[in-house]
């Protein structure tokens, strides 16, 4: 009888034995379909519980085993939106735990010319298109909250390296930017913006035509010195970075490259020509790197009036304090541009 017994109970031990080991090979081994490390995915805010198992569908081996856990598990009922880690020999448990730990970006932007060109950059790194992103950043009730116009709120935006979540809506991620914005503004450097006479805007405005004008740091305060003294005295600022912004708005093209504005296009009817119009340009003509914000906050102290491209120090400039040695620089610079061909 008790033989008997034994042999039941060890026959009974077997088939749970093997069950566990079916549960277990079944729902804790590897259930991923793809050779690389690791993939990330990406569920769109409003997504149903069918709609993640169309987006994982390329990535898991059975997805009859994720459906199992993730009903056991109760993530059927709780889909969250976002961006997702699954590294490769993650089993049915893991990719469930996987998909409910929502993984930030890294945005980083800098170097940017315009609102527009920003907005396709961010765009393709968080969920919110351009179109949605632009129209925040346009509101118009957000602007005139905050003091900013559709042509300066490009000003806003400082180039670094952030985080957000990838579902992150467009006005979260606008209040975001106006935060860091806000940050940056210590009653130091607004109080050096008020030396100068300028508003932050101003002063960024002024810093994209100078992070433009020269990628030199030891030369960005000389440069923004040459400004701040042409504001001073009355002078039109002679940008030809404004030139070429307003050339690449004129003709809807900011993938083309301009090298060298030719005397007709000084004539170009636009308010960022500022060869005819006087003090700033509406906005910044480009997104200035914080070096060449903080040269023109704390920019040399000097005489000059003129710069021009350095033949003899490439990268470099010339800078005169008089319009007769200007000239000279000038022509020596515009000479070697002929010899190198250089039209456009």
């Amino acid at each position: 009888m008790n033989t008997k017994r034994n042999t039941i109970l060890k026959a009974a031990a077997a088939v749970f034995l093997l069950v566990v080991l079916i549960v277990f090979v079944k729902f804790f081994t590897s259930n991923t379909l793809f050779e690389q490390e690791e993939v990330y995915v990406h569920v769109p805010t409003g997504s149903t519980y069918q709609d993640v198992e169309k987006i994982l569908t390329p990535y898991v081996q059975s997805m009859g085993s994720f459906d199992f856990m993730a009903k056991r598990r109760s993530y059927a009922e709780h889909v969250k939106p976002g961006r997702f880690l699954l590294k490769k020999g993650m089993s049915a448990f893991q990719l469930v735990s996987a998909m409910r730990r929502n993984v930030p970006v890294k945005l980083a932007f800098n170097n940017q010319e315009r609102l527009e060109n920003l907005c396709e950059r961010i765009s393709s790194q968080i969920e919110p298109d351009t179109t949605k992103l632009l129209a925040t950043f346009r509101d118009s009730i957000f602007l005139q909250k905050n003091g900013f116009t559709k042509e300066n709120v490009f000003a806003m935006f400082l180039p670094n390296t952030y985080e957000f979540y990838w579902n992150i809506t467009a006005e979260k991620f606008r209040d975001k930017m106006l935060k860091e914005y806000n940050r940056f503004w210590t009653k130091d450097r607004i109080a050096k913006a008020a030396a100068l006479n300028l508003t932050p805007v101003q002063v960024i405005t002024l810093a994209s035509i100078v992070h433009k004008e020269t990628v030199k740091k030891s030369e960005r305060p000389i440069v923004a010195g040459v400004y701040l003294n042409r504001l001073k005295q009355g002078m039109k600022l002679q940008a030809d970075p404004t030139v070429i912004y307003a050339l690449k708005l004129k003709d809807h093209n900011f993938d083309q490259i301009i090298k060298r504005v030719l005397y007709n296009d000084l004539f170009i009817n636009s308010p960022y020509n500022t060869y005819q119009k006087e003090g700033l340009p509406p906005g910044p003509i480009a997104m200035p790197d914080v070096d060449a914000i903080d040269a023109v906050l704390n920019p040399d102290k000097n005489n000059y009036l003129y710069f021009c491209a350095s033949v003899d120090r490439f990268g470099y400039h010339e800078f005169a304090a008089t319009m007769t040695q200007h000239d000279i620089n000038a022509k020596k610079y515009a000479d070697w541009l002929n010899t190198q061909g250089t039209k456009r």
